[in-house]
């Protein structure tokens, strides 16, 4: 009689007496080199995961592989680890938790819980990996999401199911722009991804900028700068695949990602252990196609849909290195912050003519998008004439959106302002932009 045909508890049975009759295969490692192992005799591929030493020992995943070894990287340190130690594949994928009783939860890379709350009570697991959502099957983005960001709604609308990127070097306000998003947002749920960040500013992170109203709604996943890179690459993807598991039940969400750029890193490190020759400024050519991988998972599907908010740390303000340029090219609109607002205390410091949201003119109004290009003009006019103003050779009159900007300087700042606790809701704030267009004459 065949498994098939059997009751589903006796096929269980049968099951579990396969599996534990399997013999199982016991390699050894050949070497520690820099931040991963050589292994033999251990039947692996690539992304499978391993055992090195005695139970419980130090899990570490599969990232290369020739004829007679396997390369991995560990989920934790190899301190101890020597060459002749055993090593044993997993058969079993890597799996998250997922579902509506995570909100509120801050979990690993691996979807352990480390908010000191306990075990996940998740509804399922789902496998880490997963595919983007087929071309043509995805729902067309046709209606904006509101962000709860004034600036952002009105001057850089975007669709539920966009990717935008935030670029902006250290320090100019890039997670304090994302806990305001994720506070003031419509979406149902927020999915946050906290990559290579400092241990200190987790718990910040979580407490001040976030709150208890915006971590109720939301699922945290952490992976900090002093994890192995990839524990920092699985966070990426974790998220992801929980922000999917929501999208597949129909909901709307928005994932942060902060930052892509530390991804980007922890693959450069995992690549150029491997073997990978490196690149441009020393990224192999597998980080690129990582991002486009990853970056795709975003976005609409069937049913719901993701919004996809990653922040890019240019390196050295210079938004067209490597990562920077490939993330640009791959996502839906940018969003760039601008150092010299953020020192004098500008908040958020969005430079909004240098942020373009590609999909603006397919979530908006006609009278919308004439509100925002008229604001538009007359920021273009007084930076074209800034110089003239800053040493007075400016004669009024000569350009009537210069006059408009100047003689209207503190409503248009106070508009493009938002203190980090002030909510802003999206109809609230198309209502204040065609407030300030009436006053600067209709631009």
């Amino acid at each position: 009689m065949s498994a098939a045909v059997l009751s589903p508890t006796l096929g269980d049975r049968w099951a579990g007496a396969v599996e534990a009759a399997r013999v199982e295969t016991v390699g050894r490692v050949t070497a520690v080199v820099g931040l991963g192992a050589e292994l033999e005799g251990v039947p692996a591929a690539i992304g499978d995961v391993v055992v090195i030493g005695e139970d419980p020992g130090i899990h570490a995943e599969v990232v290369a592989t020739t004829a007679d070894h396997v390369r991995v990287m560990p989920y934790g340190p190899l301190t101890g680890v020597a060459a002749g130690a055993p090593a044993r594949a997993v058969r079993a994928p890597l799996l998250v938790p997922t579902g509506r009783d995570m909100l509120g939860r801050v979990v690993d890379a691996l979807g352990r819980p480390v908010d000191g709350r306990g075990p996940v009570e998740a509804d399922g697991f789902v496998a880490l990996g997963n595919r983007a959502p087929d071309a043509m099957r995805r729902a067309r983005i046709l209606q904006p999401i509101g962000l709860g960001v004034r600036v952002l709604d009105t001057m850089v609308t975007t669709g539920r199911g966009q990717r935008l990127g935030l670029f902006a070097g250290s320090g100019v306000g890039k997670s304090s722009l994302l806990s305001m998003i994720a506070r003031g947002t419509d979406a149902q749920v927020s999915v946050i991804a906290l990559v290579g960040e400092r241990g200190r500013e987790v718990r910040e992170f979580l407490e001040d900028d976030l709150g208890p109203e915006g971590l109720a709604r939301s699922v945290v996943v952490v992976a900090t700068s002093d994890e192995p890179a990839v524990m920092r690459l699985r966070a990426a993807f974790a998220a992801t695949r929980i922000a999917e598991a929501f999208r597949d039940e129909g909901a709307d969400v928005v994932l942060m990602m902060d930052s892509l750029t530390r991804v980007a890193m922890a693959q450069r490190e995992i690549g150029l252990s491997a073997g990978e020759p490196p690149a441009t400024r020393g990224y192999p050519p597998s980080t690129f196609s990582l991002l486009a991988q990853l970056l795709e998972r975003a976005g609409t599907g069937e049913t719901g849909s993701i919004t996809g908010l990653y922040t890019v740390l240019v390196d050295g303000d210079d938004h067209n290195e490597p990562i920077a340029d490939a993330a640009r090219s791959i996502l839906d609109g940018h969003v760039v912050l601008d150092r010299r607002l953020s020192v004098v205390g500008h908040f958020p410091s969005v430079d909004v003519l240098g942020s373009v949201s590609r999909l603006a003119s397919r979530v908006t109004t006609p009278e919308q998008r004439a509100a925002a290009i008229a604001l538009r003009g007359v920021l273009a006019a007084k930076v074209g004439a800034q110089d003239l103003l800053d040493v007075g050779a400016y004669k009024p009159g000569t350009n009537p959106k210069v006059d408009a900007a100047v003689a209207n300087a503190d409503a248009i700042d106070a508009f493009l302002r938002q203190g980090i606790g002030e909510p802003a809701p999206a109809a609230e704030s198309w209502a204040r932009l065609q407030a300030l267009i009436g006053m600067l004459g209709g631009a």
